[in-house]
């Protein structure tokens, strides 16, 4: 046994570098991780679920991602993991809804960065690592600032390029990026230089991601920065085409003193033609990844999954209601109504997906983890609130929730649940935990307009007993940010 032991200890040795970190497996393991499929994971930022054609948009032009849902499936019921950008992706990351999840809002760590994730989460980066998988992150973080035990590179992603700080990431000319531990000066950008258009730059080393591993299984999250504010985009065609096309009313920000991309947004003319021209830019580079699989001769073995963390933003100039981002639901970023949770979400899977199909499985983000698990082949851990949608992805038999839970601590501190067709929400709940609900029947109501709490009080009382129980305290609860 003792000789056993020696050669399984020496074999675990060989396969780590001096330094701890895990080497490329040998060609027989590649070539075992190349016949899984890969996952390429696009999220937007800020995006509505009606800012997208295939959901109803018809000012702005995307091409690409109704292109998607013609060759894919579009989910109909899906939601983020939460209503601002790190708890979404701490949902996204965990597996974990916000009653559970380590990070449940926006907390910043200064100079740069928000408060990190724990070391002793587990996140879907990490799994998929350990199956074989190389991983890649390409975007905005927000989950632990630089070096900390949150740093993407330390929570599973071999490749990091981008923003480390979400703060930082609502500017699109940014002084530097962060490439894993070092920091890539753009001085282009110096001063009030735009020489850099950061997204563009991000977006070609994510498609350079793509070649370098298309001979081994690999999972790219691209975390795109598009359309948050600040309004920005490069004065091209695409701009061009909309400019003109809309009334404007001109946002007045900040362009110079300490604060300038610090976090505040700049100024910007015509605020609906940027808008239009950011997001058909967004749909455009959707299309290169998309693309790029297809000529790698990849498409037919990778799941790619579109989406958005959160409902439409009302800050720095943009203007949901002119493009009807929130389509038929009542609510913004910063609510739990169906308008700032319900998000766009198409797959895309070639000879898998139906083509044309339409999803009506209630899911949301901590649902991937355990669907990346699956499609790995491995196990997904079992503290875990999310199931996996492969089924559905497949046209199979779909375990189902029994429940959907929000919680958000800003703006006097929010619950959500979805049980079936019922949504209940509380406001106010840092003064008072036991404020009243709310109740909505969606299969009736899907606008969130009619409040019958007060026709259903056996709803009631099962939305109130999810609520108290559907959560655990939270080293990080009250706090405000952007």
């Amino acid at each position: 046994m003792s000789k056993l032991f020696f050669f399984a200890l020496l074999a675990l040795l060989c396969s780590c570098s001096a330094d701890g970190v895990q080497q490329q497996p040998d060609d027989e393991s590649v070539q075992s991780a190349a016949a899984r499929p890969n996952i390429v994971y696009i999220l937007a930022d800020d995006l509505g679920i009606g800012d997208v054609g295939a959901y109803g948009q018809e000012k702005i032009r995307t091409p690409n991602l109704d292109r998607m849902a013609e060759m894919g499936m579009r989910f109909i019921q899906h939601y983020s993991g939460s209503t601002v950008c790190a708890p979404s992706r701490s949902a996204l990351m965990t597996g974990r809804h916000t009653g559970h999840t380590f990070i449940r809002g926006n907390k910043e760590v200064q100079p740069e960065g928000q408060y990190p994730l724990a070391d002793s989460i587990v996140t879907m980066a990490e799994l998929l690592k350990q199956a074989g998988y190389v991983t890649g992150a390409f975007g905005k973080w927000g989950l632990g600032y630089p070096g900390s035990e949150g740093d993407p590179v330390n929570q599973g992603f071999d490749r990091f390029f981008g923003y480390n700080c979400q703060r930082l990431a609502h500017h699109y000319y940014p002084y530097y990026l962060w490439d894993n531990k070092d920091k890539v000066l753009l001085p282009e950008n110096e001063g009030q230089q735009e020489g850099t258009y950061a997204p563009d730059l991000i977006h070609d080393r994510a498609l350079q991601f793509l070649e370098d591993h298309q001979d081994t299984s690999f999972f790219l999250f691209y975390p795109h920065i598009t359309p948050h504010a600040e309004l920005k985009v490069p004065n091209d065609s695409i701009f061009a085409s909309y400019e003109g096309q809309f009334a404007e009313t001109p946002y007045e920000g900040v362009d110079e003193g300490p604060r300038y991309r610090q976090g505040p947004y700049g100024s910007v003319e015509k605020p609906h033609a940027t808008f239009a021209a950011m997001v058909t830019r967004l749909d455009h580079q959707v299309g290169e990844v998309l693309d790029k699989l297809e000529a790698l001769g990849l498409a037919e073995n990778t799941l790619v999954i579109f989406t958005s963390d959160n409902g439409p933003h009302k800050e720095g100039g943009a203007d949901p209601d002119f493009f009807d981002s929130n389509g038929p639901y009542r609510g913004y970023k910063r609510d739990l109504y169906e308008g700032g949770i319900r998000v766009p979400t198409i797959a895309l899977w070639p000879g898998t997906i139906e083509a044309g199909s339409s999803n009506e499985h209630i899911s949301a983000f901590w649902d991937m983890l355990p669907t990346a698990c699956e499609l790995a082949g491995i196990e997904a851990p079992g503290n875990i609130d999310g199931i996996s949608f492969l089924p559905s992805l497949r046209g199979g038999q779909q375990p189902e929730h029994d429940y959907l839970y929000w919680e958000f601590h800003e703006q006097g501190g929010k619950q959500a649940v979805r049980k079936g067709d019922w949504k209940a929400v509380r406001l106010g709940v840092n003064e008072d935990p036991d404020a009243s609900l709310e109740l909505y029947d969606l299969s009736e109501d899907p606008g969130e307009t009619n409040n019958i709490a007060e026709q259903h009080p056996e709803i009631i009382e099962e939305m109130k007993t999810i609520m108290d129980e559907a959560r655990t305290q939270s080293e990080i609860f009250a706090f405000r940010g952007e």
